[in-house]
Formats: structure tokens, C-alpha cells, sequence
């Protein structure tokens, strides 16, 4: 009876809910975008071209580790324990990964899937690895260095004691703070303690030279307090690198100090900050910024320092995160580029410290204002080695907010992530504020690119999974609004093949001509024509066209031009896009922010601001048409107005628009049908609007009634009374209306604490009040070939489901333990069915009630190619290896950490099969027999392990003959010098011998 009395009343003679069912509710994730929670950790490999990015643990969940490759490769990996990620690390075709547990997770980035985690006897300080190697290096709390067998998943034998406790006794149990291998030779490591770094020899099992930092009274160091520099005093050193040819080492300390030795004699070369130089010298005074007059500019730590060089390991500069003077206004990185390295051999002492001390330039990358760049990911050219540091082109920077800053290297210049990075990137890069969603057509949205001017991408690894095609369906176009005033758009797509994965941008400030005051309020978008209305804080409105930019490439003034009450703005677009969204025109009038928003398939849009105004605009000019505030509207109430006494009430309180939609269809009492525009305020007030054809063309506004409601208004749909379907303004029923097309259509209008159904501008209808919780979003749903539904979010954190038009609840599931239910107001429900609503602080789900129950976020992307390989390892110069530097490969490595009785490792084995294939490729009949020929009883892994031994053999073999090849190359440099000698000796007693006339 109900159903029944509520169609009658709502205009509705069916039930456009028949084919709902219950069992038909269930809750499909369909997917997520952003990041669960703040970035701790980031690590690039240039071989795989993905992008690692560690989270901390938080509220929303465990810290996760997101791996991404180029378009839309993603992989979420899940740590064992719940736990925030410290350090990630790429190691050929695994990821590792410690954690605040003391962690340490290896991920294979072949199957995705955990391989191992180990659990050190102390706390873990420093980590270490190398894609050449099957180890990793791990510092412990206690000074003490161990090592992984990566390929066996299992701790090996090997372990370096405490170093630094043994060269000083006294000293308490100190951390390794750093680890870094010899960039050309793998056999010696550098190894950080806080009193200081330590050079560790692998093939001598021992340590070659002790780097103390030590200001004796009168230096300055890098606090410039003149309490503390009447004291001998030992700065803790944070960080350790080696230069990339290995022949000099930095160290950063506590007090800011970046510290220069030579690696070989374990001598100071140079002390310095980013501001000053030979700070180790007693007397010296520093630079105190623009401290006030009897104060002390103190610098920022050391967050992170890198010895970057070019494609020359020669030339050379060191990336700074950190020691910047506190007062700095402008903070960032630094890059210090010394250039071409003087040559060691004949340099003096003076030489190499004027290198170190006048860079060739100095860079500063400057950040947003009020943040701090902690830590920063380079991005190599193509090479993993010289510690991730070698030919970088870009960095992306992690400030202390958790946001991200990508920029170009050395310059600094700010890279939008925009078609660069993953989408969920983006989320942070920076943190977005608002979204919004369009439903575009599919052939529109594919003709909607974007070309813009761009460096080589980042990201272009991995590869996607083949998805089911929704081919038909609008598409689910996203945008998102940032901090820095920045709109990206893109397909979020409906859990399917997305055909086109570009991500257009807008550029918001640069449109308004000012980087301050630019917050977004409301973001529109239409469907049919791909144009975008911006609402701000401030009261503008920037429109946006898809269109060709005709002043490509040239940086041209504004020129004020106003036309109709809208400013010109097309002079105003980015040089570096040649096609895409560009600005069209402004609405600029003080009337508070915007509150509601929205453009129309049919070329107009309309704005609420929050002095109860609104402006309505007709985009064929472009001009406005209509001009009006809600007080106008006071006295032309309905009669049929619900809550005459809250409506009196709510007089006396302020009145702005929050709701506005556009729909073809008679109002009741017409034998016609119109362009209708429904406003619903904040008080509950529902006003219908009449677009009506001028005979010069234009269009006007006309009043055609008000009802009043009875709370908030969230969300307006027109819909066609006999058949359920959508009846928004799009061309094709527009353009009808000249032929006579009439729709017979209604509205259903959602509050916060109820739903009516009615047929404009009277009032009425149908109605239902919510009896426990508010509603905060809502929308009518179709299901497939059903039928039509009303689905609502509720504050109990609950979707519900009620048929139209009798309004009885069909079915609810619970999403507060998917969606973040305090954050409802801001989700949005797509006609579809889709359900876009806030995860967490960045990170964003989908989901669908109308499912099977299913979880399809897990990604099937693939992430290793086999066929990138990896560049060999960089080797130790001929000088080098002239002066008796003994050189260890990483095989050979392997034998002495592992020890001769290991089994042969995984790569081993590969190497192996490589060499016997290379054999018979070559013709060799006499190795073609291989180790398991019928003429042979050795098996092959004995072949292999024999092999090993060989191996290990000759690595004494390779020791006795550098140790003969050192005595030898020491006799000879005596030779030479004596030679030298004798010539310079001859060459002065010619000279005087002329002189007498000899």
C-alpha cells in the first residue's frame, strides 16, 4: 500500500525498482589509488625503471610498500608484521625492504611475492646491498656487521666485528651509522661509526685507515657558538660516501660538517659547510646568514648527502638534503658541482682542497615554501651503480609533510608528475584537497589528450594485465585538486581495460596570474564537451576548453579584455602545452567563495558563492545571463511547503547555494518541456529555473517556483517518470525540444534527514524521513538491465539501497571498515553504482554495492623483464692496478663471504650455463662434452662446485701475484724516480755548464 500511495503521489505509475533484489547487494573493491599513509622510504632502479615508495604504520593501517612502473603498473607488497617502512633497496631482481620491527623482508619482483625475512640478533643501523652481489651487509646497533645470503635466504658465516672499539678501547658500543662499498673495487667497504668512518679491506680482513673528525679549540666547525669551540670536541658523523672513483671520501657530521679525505693516506683534505670553508682551522670565522645581532644562525642536519658524477666518474659534484641555515627563507637541496676531479697522482694537497672548497657552480633546489626536503631519490640515466648516483637526469625529493618534489638534476627545475609518475603518486606530489568526477563519453574522452613538452620518462618498466573491457559505459573521469593550485584528470575507469591512460593538467594559478590564494572549492565537468569550471576560495570561476594553444612556446603578457562581465584569459596559457585544457575565460567578482558548481552538457554553467548569489553563464559568448540572490527569492516560497516553522526560522540565518543540476523535462501544469536549472540551498530550499531562447540567439533565466525542505539539501536527480532514466540536459534532448519533445520527469531530492519525490516547481510528492542517521551523499543508481535504485551513505557508515519510487529499503552493507565513514560528505556516488570515497588521508577506493562480493584491487601487473640486464660493474683504473691495488670481483666476494664449502648460488649457475653456451657457440668439441658427457663420471654439480674451488684457488693465486705485483710496481716507480732524477739532474748542470761556456 505504501508503494502504491507514494507513486501516486510521487507522479511515478510503476516500479522502477521491480528487478532489485537483496541477494543482488553485495560489496565489490574494485579499486584504489594513492598511498595508505606518509612515505618514509623510496628507492629507484634504473635497469627495471620502477619507483619504490615505503609508508609508515598509522591509524589507516600497516605501512605498505608500493612499487610502480610506467602507465598504470602498480603492486601493493605487504609486510609480514604491521610495521612502518625505514629502507627499501633494490637488489637485481629483488626488493628489500627493513622495517620498524627489525625486519628485514625480501620481496621477488619476478612472482611478487615474499621470499624471506630474518630477524638480525640486534638492532638493524644500516643496510647494505649490490646487484652484483648475493649478500647483504647489515650494521647493528652494536657495532657489529653481518651478512644475508640473498640466495639461500639464510645468514652466512661471515662477520665483522666492532672495528672502531677495537682502535679504541674506550670507546662505548658504537652503531654502524653507514655502509658503502668501493665503487670500483668491491672488495673494500667504507663503514661509518658516529666517532667516526673506517676503511675495511675484505681480502686483507682488516681495516686500511681510521677517519677521525676532531676540532681542536678555536675551530669553528659547523656550529659557529663560540662556548663550544674553546674545547677539543668530536663531531658524530651521520653519513659516509665514497667519491665514485673511490680516491676520496665524505663524511657529514652533526654539527653540519662535510668532511673530505683522501682515502688512500686517511688524510683531511678539506672541512667545510655549504656556506663556508676550513672550518677545521682555529681562528676561522663563519658565516652567520641574516641571524640578528648577537645571535647564532644555527644550520639544519645532514638529512642525506649523495656523491653524484656524470657519465666521467671524474666530474663530480655532492647533493646535499639539509645544513641550510635555519633562517633561511627559501629552503631546499643543494648541489655542489666541483667538476672535473684534478688527477691524484700529480695534484698537490693545496690543489685538491682549492677543488673541493670552490665548486665550479653551487645549485640551490628549491622546495615549496615552509617545507624541508629530508630525503631524496635520484634517478640514474642507466646505471645502478656508483651508489645510485651515477648520470642522474632527475630526483624526486620527500619532504617532512610526506609529500613529494620531483625536479630536474642539477637545475632544480620542478617536473610535474603529470604523464611521469603513477597516478597514485600524484595523490602526494602534492597532497590533493578536493576531487571530483565527471562521466565523459568514451569517444570524447579519447580524443581528450594532452601534448605537452617533457623530458625522457621516469617510469617505463613492468607491464600491465589485460583487464575486461567496459567499452559502452561513460567513463569515470577523476579530478583531483592540489595544494599548489594544480587540476589533473584522469580515467579512474570502472575496474577495467582503461584505453586511455594519459592524465591531462591544469594549471589553475598560472590561469589566475598569482601562486597565492588559489584554494579550490568546486571543480565541474562536462561530459559531452570536455570543458572544466573551477571554483575558488576567493569567488572566481576559471573555465577551461580542450583546444590547441596558438601561442605554443611563446612566454606573451596578459592583456586585460573583458567582454560580457567575464575576463579573457586565453593569453594566460602554459607555453609547454601544445594541446589540452587550456584557459578559456574568468568570472571575477567579490562575492565570497564558491559553493556550488556546476557546467552543463549544453554549454552553461552556474555558480552559488557564499553571499547567496548566483551567476549563470552562457558559454556561446561567453557572457552572463543571469544575475540573482537568494533574498529575492524569500517571499516566493511554495505553498506547499513542508515545516512552515523551521522555514521562518531559517530567514534569519545565512542562505547559500550547495546543490545545482541541469535537466530537461515540463514542469507540472505545462504541456511542455525545458531547460531546467534546480538550486538547493544550505536551509533547505529548493528553486526551479526556466533557461528560455531569446529572439537574438541568447538565452535568459526566468523564475519558475520555490519549495522549501526540510534540512540540507545533498544531492538532485532528475529522472524521466516512466522509465527511470536520467534526464539531465544533454545535446540530443536539447536539441529535440525544437521538434516538441516533452519528458515527463520528477525529482528526487535527498537532505540530511530525508528523500522526496515530486515533480517541479510544485511541491507535491512522495517523501521519507531518515530515522537514525543523517545522510551525507547519494545518488540513483542503475543496475545493468534491472532497474533503478536510490543508494545512500549514511553516518553509521552504511550504504542502503530504497526502490523508486516507494522509497523501501532494499538492502545495506556496512563500508565503514573499507571507507573512512568520517569522511562520507566528501564521497561521491556514481550513477553507475560505483562508490568513490576516502581510505585514508591520500588514498582513495572504489567500490560497488551492486557486486559479488569480490576484492579485484589485488594487481596482476607484472614487474620484472628478464631481458634488462644489468650493466657490469665499474672496475679499478690501470693506474690503480699499476700501484698494487689488489681487485676482488664480486664472485670472488661471494667465496669470501660465503666461504669455499657454499653451494653455487643462482646466478652462479646461470653465469655457468651462459659460459658452456658461449663455449659450444664457439665450436669448442673438447668443452661442447660439458661436465656431464658419457666420457666423463663427474656429475654436475660436482662440476660446479670444482669449479668453485678452482675459483677459490685461484683467488690465492690472484693474492700472491698482486703481492708480488705490488713489490714489483714498487721497484719499478723506484726506477722511474731515479730516472727522473738523473735527467733533472743533467738538465740543471747543462744549464749552468752553458753559463761558463762549458
Amino acid at each position: 500500500m505504501a508503494q502504491f500511495l507514494r507513486g501516486k503521489q510521487a507522479g511515478i505509475q510503476h516500479d522502477l525498482s521491480v528487478g532489485l533484489a537483496p541477494e543482488l547487494f553485495a560489496l565489490d573493491q574494485v579499486a584504489r589509488y594513492g598511498i595508505n599513509s606518509q612515505i618514509s622510504a623510496l628507492a629507484y632502479d634504473p635497469v627495471q625503471s620502477l619507483l619504490a615508495a615505503g609508508t609508515n604504520e598509522s591509524r589507516y593501517g600497516s605501512g605498505q610498500i608500493y612499487v610502480f612502473g610506467g602507465n598504470r603498473v602498480s603492486v601493493v607488497l605487504s609486510t609480514p608484521r604491521k610495521s612502518s617502512i625505514s629502507t627499501l633497496q633494490f637488489c637485481a631482481e629483488k626488493l628489500l625492504s627493513l622495517d620498524s620491527k627489525n625486519d628485514i623482508v625480501i620481496f621477488s619482483l619476478e612472482t611478487k611475492l615474499m621470499v624471506a625475512s630474518y630477524s638480525p640478533p640486534s638492532k638493524v643501523t644500516a643496510l647494505l646491498s649490490d646487484p652484483t652481489l648475493d649478500y647483504a651487509l647489515i650494521g647493528l646497533q652494536n657495532g657489529d656487521i653481518i651478512a644475508y645470503d640473498l640466495d639461500r635466504q639464510a645468514p652466512a658465516p661471515f662477520k665483522i666485528a666492532n672495528l672502531w672499539k677495537e682502535h679504541n678501547p674506550r670507546a662505548r658500543n658504537l652503531p654502524v651509522i653507514a655502509l658503502a662499498l668501493h665503487p670500483r673495487d668491491i672488495g673494500t667497504l667504507l663503514i661509518g661509526y658516529p666517532d667516526g668512518a673506517v676503511i675495511y679491506s675484505f681480502k686483507q680482513n682488516k681495516p686500511l685507515n681510521f677517519l677521525q673528525y676532531e676540532l681542536q679549540p678555536g675551530a669553528p666547525g659547523g656550529i659557529p657558538d663560540p662556548m663550544s669551540a674553546r674545547r677539543v670536541r668530536t663531531p658524530q658523523l651521520v653519513q659516509a660516501a665514497w667519491h665514485p672513483t673511490g680516491t676520496f671520501i665524505l663524511t657529514g657530521h652533526d654539527d653540519s660538517s662535510l668532511v673530505i679525505w683522501d682515502s688512500r693516506t686517511g688524510k683531511l683534505i678539506l672541512a667545510r659547510t655549504l656556506q663556508d670553508v676550513n672550518i677545521d682551522r682555529p681562528g676561522n670565522v663563519l658565516f652567520r646568514g641574516s641571524a640578528q645581532p648577537g645571535t647564532i644562525a644555527l644550520n639544519a642536519p645532514l638529512f642525506r648527502t649523495a656523491w653524484c658524477c656524470k657519465q666521467n666518474p671524474d666530474d663530480t659534484g655532492i647533493l646535499i638534503a639539509g645544513g641550510s641555515p635555519t633562517n633561511t627563507a627559501n629552503k631546499g637541496l643543494t648541489f655542489l658541482d666541483f667538476g672535473q676531479t684534478p688527477v691524484y697522482a700529480t695534484s698537490s694537497w693545496q690543489v685538491l682542497s682549492d677543488h673541493f672548497a670552490k665548486p665550479k657552480s653551487q645549485y640551490r633546489l628549491i622546495t615549496p615554501p615552509n617545507t624541508e626536503a629530508v630525503d631524496f631519490c635520484i634517478i640514474p640515466r642507466n646505471s645502478p651503480h656508483y651508489a645510485g648516483a651515477s648520470d642522474p637526469i632527475a630526483l624526486i625529493a620527500l619532504l617532512a609533510s610526506g609529500e613529494l618534489v620531483t625536479m630536474s638534476f642539477p637545475s632544480g627545475h620542478p617536473i610535474t608528475p603529470t604523464n611521469q609518475l603513477h597516478v597514485s603518486l600524484t595523490f602526494v606530489h602534492p597532497f590533493v584537497n578536493l576531487i571530483s568526477i565527471a562521466y565523459v563519453e568514451r569517444i570524447r574522452w579519447l580524443s581528450m589528450i594532452e601534448k605537452r613538452s617533457q623530458g625522457p620518462p621516469i617510469l617505463v618498466g613492468g607491464a600491465e594485465a589485460t583487464r575486461p573491457m567496459k567499452r559502452y559505459e561513460d567513463r569515470n573521469i577523476l579530478q583531483t585538486a592540489h595544494a599548489d593550485g594544480t587540476i589533473r584528470i584522469w580515467d579512474a575507469g570502472h575496474g577495467d581495460e582503461i584505453e586511455n591512460e594519459a592524465m591531462l593538467q591544469v594549471d589553475v594559478a598560472r590561469a589566475l596570474g598569482r601562486t597565492e590564494a588559489v584554494d579550490i572549492t568546486h571543480m565541474s565537468m562536462s561530459g559531452a564537451t570536455g570543458e572544466l569550471a573551477v571554483g575558488l576560495k576567493t569567488g572566481e570561476v576559471a573555465i577551461f576548453r580542450h583546444d590547441r594553444n596558438h601561442t605554443f612556446g611563446q612566454e606573451i603578457p596578459h592583456v586585460h579584455k573583458t567582454n560580457f562581465g567575464l575576463d579573457d584569459i586565453r593569453d594566460r596559457a602554459d607555453f609547454t602545452v601544445k594541446e589540452g585544457l587550456l584557459p578559456l575565460t574568468l568570472f571575477s567578482q567579490p562575492r565570497g567563495p564558491v559553493t556550488a558548481l556546476r557546467i552543463s552538457d549544453v554549454g552553461f554553467v552556474i555558480a552559488g558563492f557564499e553571499d547567496g548569489s548566483i551567476a549563470v553563464i552562457d558559454l556561446r559568448g561567453p557572457a552572463i545571463i543571469h544575475e540573482a540572490n537568494l533574498q529575492d527569492f524569500a517571499k516566493v516560497a511554495s505553498r506547499g511547503s513542508i515545516r512552515r516553522s523551521a522555514s521562518n526560522h531559517n530567514q534569519s540565518r545565512p542562505e547559500w547555494v550547495v546543490v545545482v543540476e541541469f535537466a530537461v523535462m515540463s514542469l507540472e501544469g505545462e504541456e511542455y518541456s525545458s531547460i531546467l536549472v534546480f538550486v538547493g540551498t544550505n536551509l533547505g530550499r529548493f528553486i526551479t529555473f526556466k533557461l528560455l531562447p531569446m529572439p537574438n540567439g541568447g538565452y535568459s533565466a526566468q523564475l519558475a517556483g520555490t519549495v522549501n525542505l526540510d534540512d540540507k539539501i545533498m544531492s538532485i536527480s532528475p529522472i524521466s517518470a516512466d522509465t527511470g532514466s536520467p534526464a539531465f540536459a544533454s545535446p540530443a534532448t536539447v536539441a529535440s525540444l525544437r521538434n516538441g519533445f516533452k519528458l515527463n520527469g520528477v525529482v528526487i531530492v535527498v537532505t540530511q534527514a530525508g528523500v522526496r519525490i515530486f515533480k517541479p516547481a510544485g511541491a507535491k510528492g512522495a517523501s521519507k524521513t531518515w530515522n537514525d542517521f543523517l545522510c551525507d551523499s547519494a545518488c540513483v543508481v542503475r543496475y545493468e538491465d534491472r532497474g533503478y535504485a536510490l543508494v545512500g551513505l549514511f553516518g553509521d557508515g552504511s550504504a542502503k539501497t530504497y526502490s523508486i519510487p516507494s522509497l523501501k529499503e532494499i538492502a545495506s552493507t556496512r563500508l565503514s571498515g573499507t571507507l573512512d565513514a568520517r569522511r562520507f560528505p566528501e564521497a561521491i556516488v556514481t550513477p553507475t553504482g560505483d562508490i568513490f570515497g576516502w581510505i585514508g588521508p591520500s588514498e582513495l577506493g572504489i567500490v560497488n554495492p551492486w557486486g559479488s562480493g569480490q576484492d579485484t584491487t589485488l594487481s596482476l601487473d607484472k614487474l620484472y623483464n628478464k631481458g634488462a640486464l644489468l650493466p657490469p660493474r665499474p672496475t679499478i683504473s690501470n693506474i690503480q692496478w699499476i700501484s698494487g691495488t689488489q681487485h676482488v670481483t664480486p664472485s670472488d666476494l661471494d667465496i669470501l663471504i660465503g666461504g669455499p664449502d657454499r653451494p653455487p648460488s643462482k646466478r652462479m649457475i646461470e653465469q655457468m650455463r651462459s659460459e658452456e653456451q658461449q663455449r659450444r657457440a664457439a665450436g669448442h668439441p673438447a668443452d661442447a662434452a660439458g661436465p656431464s658427457s658419457s666420457g666423463q663420471e663427474e656429475g654436475y654439480w660436482a662440476y660446479m662446485q670444482r669449479q668453485v674451488q678452482e675459483r677459490t684457488e685461484r683467488l690465492n693465486i690472484m693474492g700472491d701475484s698482486m703481492d708480488r705485483l705490488e713489490e714489483q710496481s714498487s721497484n719499478w716507480a723506484d726506477d722511474v724516480g731515479k730516472f727522473v732524477s738523473q735527467q733533472k739532474r743533467k738538465a740543471v748542470m747543462g744549464v749552468i755548464g752553458s753559463k761558463f761556456g762549458f
